[in-house]
């Protein structure tokens, strides 16, 4: 009975409720990235040392993670916000700026059909220097694995170790890793499907809005609705990426023009 509670209690607090989903999307554009890179790997070098090389990366991230934890618990609450606050704003302006470029068509949309032919062209090109070891794929699928697996365990701390929010943010992202697992194996394929352009303006707008709020909070400001300020941060950014996204779409047209 507690454990759904918890459950009910999470859904119904908007503050641990938008870090579950910020955490479950930021994590399965991450995951679906390094799933093409190692289903590549896989297909064309061998699913032995793809499945080694993405096994020693998910290993490290653990040793890291419990590493880190208990350091993290150690550092004055204000610090932690501050610190973790600004590097979440400038993580998820990052994606934002990204993801409006590709909105309005000055970037090209991130194709992971594209990547996955471009991964397997690279791996057959390597395949006849190597053996029975393959260094080459192992190292290939380790780096992968661990580099996303960075993002998302950096994301889960973001929003919510400085509040109440870690077991939410960190059972979105296991939710977003089993999903994506269960796809890889069902069709062997990158998942194209997802809409990856929309999550990361999604997500970028929803880790800038938690960025601004964990400054604040670092910095002794006293938000108005308290933890319900976070929605209306959130919506300013959502606000502020529509009218980027307009002026950027202008601008280009005016370019082409010229």
């Amino acid at each position: 009975m507690a454990p759904v509670m918890h459950i009910i209690s999470w859904i119904t607090d908007p503050s641990t409720a938008t870090a579950a989903v910020a955490a479950f999307l930021a994590s399965i554009v991450e995951f679906v990235e390094a799933l093409t890179i190692v289903l590549a790997v896989g297909t064309v070098r061998g699913w032995r040392p793809a499945l080694i090389g993405a096994a020693a990366g998910g290993i490290l991230l653990c040793i890291l993670v419990i590493v880190a934890g208990p350091l993290l618990a150690r550092l004055p609450l204000g610090w932690l916000q501050l610190i973790v606050g600004t590097l979440l704003l400038l993580f998820g302006m990052r994606w934002l700026r990204k993801a409006v470029l590709r909105s309005a068509g000055v970037l090209p949309l991130h194709d992971e059909t594209k990547i996955f032919a471009n991964e397997t062209k690279h791996m057959q090109l390597d395949k006849a220097a190597t053996g029975n070891w393959d260094p080459i794929a192992l190292v290939t699928s380790f780096k992968a694995v661990l580099l996303e697996g960075l993002e998302v365990i950096f994301i889960v701390i973001a929003v919510g170790a400085t509040g109440e929010a870690l077991v939410p943010a960190a059972a979105g992202a296991g939710a977003a890793l089993f999903l994506v697992i269960v796809a890889g194996i069902a069709i062997h394929k990158p998942l194209a499907q997802v809409p990856e352009n929309a999550l990361k303006l999604f997500v970028g707008i929803l880790l800038s809005g938690f960025g601004v709020f964990w400054i604040g909070e670092g910095a002794g400001l006293s938000w108005p609705g308290e933890d319900l300020s976070i929605i209306g941060l959130i919506a300013g950014f959502a606000v502020a990426a529509w009218a980027a996204v307009q002026i950027a779409r202008s601008v280009e047209k005016t370019g082409d023009v010229a």
